[in-house]
């Protein structure tokens, strides 16, 4: 019994050390992200979000410590406290993990109908022009559904398909009986000056449309996400788990009575046969 005991006891140490690291690590990424979208517009939108992670990292941090705590020292409230808050956390993590699951469908529709609204691109906002750029130049996709005829006429440099390009993404050619445009964007540039230069009939540009690659990217993002956390709440409930065995073990300890040994000798009666003690 004292092995089993000892056991549990050395493995709800190193899962409160592992939530520890864990949430350290989640808590300096949240930190980063909330310094790189400080100046960013969508600010307004996630720092709910972000306050929520700060509480709920800060939170399981502490109560790894405290679990370390009443481990070592047998502290019966400090494990106490590490299973009751383990597991209002890990209750809070699941369901938005659900929540997060059945709304990955209607995310993935807003995201379409968002950038279908910027449709057509030839005749699209400043500020829109300049998101499909990024997009174009990080995913190496042209134009959002029907690819680079989205465009018209003006075809963006970032559809451009280079020669390091063409050996990994599908890039093809737009045809000759079109004048197609090579559109420069520059913010501060005049209407004569966005029209650089003719698209040579050599040129190539990238065959697939960009908002099924968002999409799909977005898609393996949100599930990424929901996997780690289910995986985090799972980690939790082994905490749980364990520091409610440890607080059985502690009430079922018995105490063992004390032996007392002492240098007198124990005294004796001597017994006698019944037919002399009747005598």
């Amino acid at each position: 019994m004292g092995r089993i005991h000892i056991c549990v006891k050395r493995t709800f140490i190193f899962v409160c050390v592992l939530i520890c690291i864990i949430s350290t690590l989640l808590l300096a990424i949240t930190l980063f992200g909330h310094g790189y979208f400080h100046q960013s517009e969508e600010i307004e939108e996630i720092l709910p979000g972000i306050v929520v992670l700060y509480v709920l990292e800060a939170a399981t941090l502490v109560l790894s410590i405290f679990g370390v705590y009443g481990a070592r020292k047998e502290k019966k409230w400090a494990v106490v406290l590490f299973s009751v808050g383990m597991s209002l956390a890990s209750l809070y993590l699941f369901v938005e993990c659900v929540k997060a699951y059945y709304s990955k469908h209607e995310m993935e529709e807003l995201t379409r109908e968002e950038h279908l609204a910027m449709m057509p691109l030839s005749g699209a906002k400043q500020t829109d022009i300049e998101t499909i750029y990024n997009i174009q130049t990080n995913f190496k996709c042209c134009g959002l559904v029907q690819g680079y005829q989205d465009w018209g006429t003006d075809i963006p440099i970032s559809c451009l398909c280079s020669d390091e390009d063409s050996t990994d993404f599908k890039c093809v050619a737009p045809g000759n009986n079109t004048r197609f445009v090579i559109h420069y964007h520059k913010s501060n540039s005049s209407e004569d000056d966005d029209h650089k230069g003719l698209m040579d009939e050599n040129m190539l540009v990238y065959e697939k449309p960009c908002l099924p690659i968002l999409i799909s990217v977005e898609s393996n993002a949100i599930s990424l996400g929901i996997g780690i956390f289910v995986a985090l709440t799972a980690l939790w409930d082994v905490g749980v788990v364990l520091a409610i065995t440890i607080l059985c073990q502690m009430r079922r300890k018995v105490d063992v009575p004390p032996v007392i040994f002492t240098s007198q000798p124990p005294q004796y009666r001597e017994l006698c046969d019944t037919a002399e003690c009747l005598t």
